[in-house]
């Protein structure tokens, strides 16, 4: 069981008495020294299985640490998220507390939030809607009653999206709705437990005697709320092992805190402390610019950071890239994208990570024009997309008729069954073109199907009924199957996760650190955030910034403060520069043709655009359209035989945007090709001949595709 730990991961595994803190940096193995943890404590019949309760604050991570712990033959070990923890003890124990079930529990509060605001006549529009919603959770995760919400928020200098005294409000009304409709959130699932251990000690004492030995993962991101429930699990007893790192506290605004991390030492004077510090993910170069940003750091946290120390082989120093604007940025890194997966480097291995999702579309745009296929990670579960429950409920009905569905009358192996079932849903052999609602259904229903054929391919006796049993398994631990594409996510959204390539962009101030992170513990935030960034990177890492927003605007723009000292020609730099490696890529010339100086503006009123999607039609969205049809028409059935000839989805041939920008513009010649967005010169050598001939009338011939 110890076998292949380091040194201090052992120290981790053989500490089973007494409270234990471990303190791991990021890529340092932390998840494999607790599970063996658990599991040397459960072989060497210290940790009876039943006993143990791990808790950690994502399903997934959860999921995760339930297969290890399986792996390890330490079944029966309980790995839960808190909330999942809690509403199995609730559950339990309503009946004898209340009587009763419990009360239902609402899955989505922001209905109700909008109903209380209606009726306090308080307008929101959907984002206000949201943040007022994400107020309301802080404040009951940090146990604040509605009325002393507008306090607690002068007391914690925090930003209210509105008069706290208008959210103290529909706080109180949105709580007394609930109580009128006998429903909970999942806020009230935490304080319900914690009301029902303090006030009932034969029950606290049941739970006790249950669970007697505890381990949380991510300990830094406890909130107090959460905090006071693991105290009440624990009694007076001390058999309680967390693991954390301060310098990766970036949920501070939901009511996370490092300090109960910081100040476990002094709550236990009798605890082992561990240090993880060999990074075993990133290359010397990565980490050597993780140490240098988290060197610049002020505060409490700060002082606890951990100086990384790689175990991998060098690889290449990250690279700075400046562009003119952010379309320009989205290019560039499209193409250095394009490169590495023609080098070799799976799309699944790369990701493009951003401060808010607002700064996806136009990274979807560039990577579809580069022919380049990209998933967006968001907030949604992958079981708990609509799309994935029907694919699921058609599967099920599939394998309980078997021999009697006629749609797997042509059906040979357990792959094509599934493709039977989910063509019936939408999925089709080629990806729909372009980005949205459609195509990220159509991605969910192929992860399905790729799902199906490595199962078969693991477990070649595999029934349909036994990929719906797995498909069960893996909704339950929340293990989402992989959808191939380059990752396009938010910092936030990216925590726990790694790739061996990974692109930082839009690192300007203003954006990185956000513009509304005031004080100084809110801008430690920041740069903690764009550390979790720098550490997802094994091997290949990129940071870029933009001099201006769209194409001609004033390049007013500086790089993020957070690289001061650590880009080339920075103040500071020289004296960290370590290695060969440096110099800051300006990014190519954009051809004039295709980008004029001066504001791009609308080619029928004039108006100045900045919208990604009318820069590419070279018009506003609403302003009238000289499409020439017959030439759209003929654009696409080409496009969808180009398709066909190199295995692509059509998409990466042109995007729809990019056609109906060729019809209405009929270029006669190259330059005037090259002028519409979304066509490169890499398009322009490979498909400028078919598309000019098309646009001039002429017929193609079959011989007329483009070879790859």
């Amino acid at each position: 069981m110890l076998e292949g730990l380091d040194p201090e991961q052992r120290e981790v595994a053989t500490a089973l008495h007494g409270p234990v803190c471990v303190l791991a940096g990021a890529g340092t193995g932390k998840t494999r020294a607790i599970t063996h943890r658990i599991a040397y404590g459960v072989r060497a019949g210290i940790l009876p299985p039943a006993s143990v309760l791990a808790v950690t604050f994502t399903n997934r991570a959860a999921g995760e640490m339930r297969g290890r712990l399986r792996q390890l033959g330490a079944t029966g070990v309980q790995a839960r998220t808190f909330h999942s923890a809690a509403l199995r003890q609730l559950q339990f124990f309503w009946p004898r507390v209340v009587g009763g079930e419990l009360p239902q529990l609402l899955e989505r509060k922001v209905q109700v939030v909008a109903e209380a605001a209606a009726r306090c006549r308080v307008r929101l529009d959907r984002n206000e809607l949201r943040d007022v919603t994400g107020e309301i959770e802080w404040a009951k995760v940090t146990q604040t009653v509605p009325e002393d919400y507008p306090a607690a928020v002068a007391k914690s200098s925090r930003d209210a999206p509105r008069d706290p005294a208008e959210i103290s409000r529909i706080y109180g009304l949105y709580e007394q709705m609930k109580r009128e409709r006998s429903v909970i959130d999942f806020e009230d699932v935490l304080l319900l437990t914690v009301g029902v251990l303090q006030d009932r000690p034969d029950i606290a004492d049941t739970v006790r005697g249950q669970y007697q030995h505890f381990v949380v993962d991510e300990y830094q991101d406890v909130s107090p709320l959460q905090q006071r429930l693991l105290e009440l699990w624990l009694g007076d007893r001390e058999s309680l092992c967390v693991v954390g790192d301060a310098s990766q506290t970036i949920y501070s605004f939901t009511g996370a805190t490092p300090d109960h991390l910081l100040n476990f030492r002094t709550r236990h004077p009798e605890a082992t402390v561990v240090k993880l510090v060999r990074d075993y993910r990133s290359t010397p170069q990565v980490v050597h610019l993780a140490n240098g940003l988290l060197s610049q750091a002020r505060g409490r946290a700060a002082e606890h950071r951990l100086e990384l120390v790689s175990q991998r082989d060098p690889g290449p120093e990250p690279a700075y890239a400046e562009y003119a604007d952010e379309p320009a940025e989205a290019e560039g890194t499209a193409r250095r994208i394009r490169e590495l997966i023609d080098s070799g480097v799976s799309a699944g291995e790369i990701a493009v990570l951003y401060r808010i999702n607002a700064q996806s579309e136009v990274y979807e745009q560039a990577l579809a024009d580069a022919g380049v296929p990209y998933q967006l990670r968001g907030a949604e579960r992958f079981f708990e997309r609509p799309e994935v429950r029907e694919a699921g409920v058609a599967l099920r009905g599939a394998a309980r008729a078997g021999g009697n569905d006629s749609l797997l009358d042509d059906a040979v192996d357990l792959p094509s069954q599934v493709r039977a079932v989910l063509a019936t849903k939408g999925w089709t052999p080629e990806p729909p073109a372009g980005s949205g609602a459609v195509r990220d259904r159509w991605e969910s229903l192929a992860a399905l199907v790729r799902l199906a054929g490595d199962f078969a391919a693991a477990r070649g006796e595999a029934t349909l009924r036994d990929l719906v049993a797995e498909l069960d398994e893996r909704a339950n631990a929340q293990h989402a199957p992989t959808v191939e594409g380059v990752t396009l996510a938010s910092l936030h959204s990216a925590k726990g996760l790694e790739w061996d390539a990974v692109f930082l962009v839009g690192l300007t101030e203003g954006v990185m650190p956000i513009t509304y992170a005031k004080t100084d513990e809110q801008i430690e935030e920041e740069r903690r955030l764009l550390y979790v960034g720098v550490t997802r990177a094994r091997r290949t890492l990129t940071l870029s910034w933009a001099l201006a927003r769209s194409p001609g605007g004033r390049a007013g723009r500086r790089p993020s403060r957070f690289l001061d000292g650590l880009r080339p020609g920075s103040a500071g730099a020289a004296a960290r520069a370590r290695g060969g490696g440096g110099g800051i890529d300006r990014g190519p010339a954009r051809p004039r043709a295709r980008r004029p100086r001066g504001p791009a503006r609308c080619r029928v009123c004039g108006r100045t655009m900045t919208d990604p999607g009318e820069l590419k039609l070279m018009r506003c969205e609403d302003c009238p359209s000289d499409l020439d049809e017959a030439l759209f028409e003929r654009l696409r059935d080409w496009r969808a035989e180009q398709a066909k000839q190199l295995g692509q989805p059509p998409y990466c041939v042109f995007t729809d945007k990019t056609l109906l920008a060729i019809a209405e513009n009929v270029p006669g010649d190259d330059a005037a090709l090259a002028r519409i967005s979304g066509v490169g010169s890499r398009k322009l050598e490979r498909f400028g001949a078919d598309v000019l001939a098309l646009c001039a009338g002429e017929e193609l011939g079959r011989e007329a595709v483009t070879e790859t």
